[in-house]
């Protein structure tokens, strides 16, 4: 990547005031709380009884998804910027997208095993996500050959913990108890609030490279091989893990699809409303790769979910045949 696209890249920030920022916090805790709308503790029963595939799921997107995208950082070397790498690191951070239940149920996957990853890599996200963006962060600071100055990598715990709770924690309950005790209003509520996920993540993205489109369009051929790429990898971790183990073919898309689909919606809110740079806006290629996400991961969702029903197809023509 040549300095001139790196810093065309980098050219590219969202400025939000307080009164934006909250609306976008609103907005998601909104989203998470119709996710959280989907869980039951009797659906759970029989995936905790038995729960080798919840937690090689839980492995997939807590450790080995954020390490290996650590690895592809690394061996991009200079092919992208170090504001990129931070970017990928930050999405791999991130617990599971709020589609990705949609996605599991059109695939004809372990629906049940879907909302309990979404459950489990959310409420651990608390922790998680901190601790991995922190962790890989420095470490690809350290091991890359970066020139020129670079902001030093400082994760405001609190900050980023109370931003998270608010986000996710509080939300989560809510649903649950709704879910629990309103059954009915439940019901009511999922679809719509499914819908408006993606009209949130759409939304973001739109007022990411608001005042940026030029900048955008001239880096978008980068941005998108990048993503591309992270976003395969982060569905092959899944497909092979359960393929290594052996689960059954249902859970098998679901480990796919939950790996591969990532909440990066959180991760544009921790970049625009906490300080994860020292002395440093959040902008450019971490901005970038962490808001076309956002907009791929529903592509290639959708694009999983149909490859998995041609195959079905296939399958049951076979048999017939």
């Amino acid at each position: 990547m040549s300095p001139e696209t790196v810093q065309l890249i980098d050219s590219i920030e969202v400025n939000l005031n307080a009164g934006g920022m909250n609306t976008i916090n609103i907005v998601l805790a909104f989203v998470m709380y119709g996710v959280a709308l989907g869980i039951q503790p009797r659906t759970f029963i029989e995936i905790f009884r038995k729960p080798r595939s919840l937690i090689l799921g839980a492995v997939c997107q807590l450790v080995l998804l954020p390490l290996f995208t650590f690895l592809l950082t690394l061996l991009f070397g200079k092919s992208i910027s170090w504001t990129m790498a931070m970017g990928m690191i930050l999405v791999a951070s991130c617990p599971g997208g709020n589609i990705s239940n949609f996605i599991s149920s059109l695939s004809k996957a372990n629906v049940e095993l879907s909302v309990s990853m979404t459950a489990v890599s959310t409420s651990l996200a608390i922790l998680m996500t901190p601790f991995n963006f922190w962790l890989y962060g420095n470490l690809y600071l350290h091991f890359a050959d970066i020139a020129g100055e670079v902001p030093h990598l400082t994760i405001p715990l609190l900050d980023v913990l109370k931003t998270i709770f608010i986000l996710l924690g509080i939300p989560l309950a809510a649903g649950i108890l709704t879910s629990r005790y309103l059954p009915k209003v439940a019901d009511a509520l999922k679809k719509p609030l499914q819908y408006l996920s993606i009209l949130f993540f759409l939304g973001m993205v739109v007022l990411s490279f608001t005042g940026n489109l030029q900048a955008f369009m001239k880096c978008i051929q980068y941005i998108f091989f990048i993503v591309l790429i992270h976003n395969l990898l982060a569905l092959s971790i899944g497909f092979c893990t359960g393929t290594v183990f052996h689960v059954p073919e249902k859970d098998r898309r679901t480990l796919t699809i939950e790996t591969g689909i990532q909440n990066s919606g959180l991760g544009l809110v921790l970049l625009l409303g906490t300080s994860l740079f020292a002395n440093f806006p959040p902008h450019g290629g971490t901005l970038v790769i962490t808001a076309w996400w956002g907009v791929w991961h529903i592509v290639s969702g959708l694009t999983v979910s149909l490859l998995f029903n041609l195959h079905d197809k296939r399958k049951k023509a076979s048999i017939h045949g």
